[in-house]
């Protein structure tokens, strides 16, 4: 019989799973693939800055090296739309960003995320039960009126404990706090976008390294504490 071993039971196994979203140049998502991310997020919401049109995404994809998940983000879209970008790009997860309704954010057969914006009153413990056919739940700053990508942290301590090595943490992450947030959390993988970027969309190969250290070294830390 094979024993069930969680992470937290091995010495030095636990690793924090990496994702960079708001790709939109094929160089980017071929270089984060280098340094090892884990997934990459691409944007289909057309009002974002980190939008991306189908034939972006299709040179984007092509470009990664093996093992990158890919994962479509959307807000609020038409099925019909998800739907026509599923058939032209290779999806592997879907990340809802919008008031879906679980059944619809199920209705793909694709695993999903589901985006929960943290704080402004939002009962994060009655999301979590509401989509609990998701795969992983992403954790956002709460901004009135946006649907995630500002680049504004949130209290982490708003963090449900039993929640925390089963989220993923986003919301304003950079090279400086990263660190301090996954020491502090220990989620199960990180999401940054805006922290690792030179400008809206177009990420910054240096701050991508040391992104990439932090992580490490928040590891490193919790491994060896």
């Amino acid at each position: 019989m094979i024993a069930a071993v969680s992470e937290g039971d091995v010495p030095g196994l636990r690793r924090t799973r990496i994702k960079i979203c708001g790709i939109t140049r094929p160089e980017d998502g071929w270089f984060v693939g280098i340094l090892g991310a884990d997934a990459i997020g691409l944007v289909f919401h057309p009002p974002s800055p980190r939008a991306v049109e189908l034939d972006q995404a299709q040179a984007i994809v092509a470009s990664l090296p093996p093992f990158v998940t890919v994962v479509g983000l959307f807000v609020n879209a038409r099925q019909d739309f998800i739907r026509r970008v599923l058939d032209a790009v290779r999806i592997d997860v879907l990340q809802f960003h919008g008031q879906e309704h679980p059944a619809a954010c199920a209705g793909f057969g694709l695993p999903y995320i589901k985006a929960i914006a943290v704080g402004g009153g939002i009962d994060v413990v009655a999301c979590v039960e509401r989509y609990r056919s998701a795969r992983a739940l992403l954790l956002d700053s709460f901004v009135a009126g946006m649907a995630g990508g500002t680049g504004q942290a949130f209290d982490w301590s708003l963090i449900p404990v039993p929640l925390r090595t089963r989220a993923i943490l986003a919301g304003g992450l950079t090279p400086a706090n990263a660190t301090q947030a996954i020491v502090q959390v220990r989620p199960f993988a990180v999401d940054v976008s805006s922290g690792v970027e030179s400008s809206k969309g177009k990420k910054d190969h240096l701050k991508l390294v040391e992104f990439f250290r932090s992580v490490h070294r928040a590891d490193f830390t919790e491994s060896n504490g």
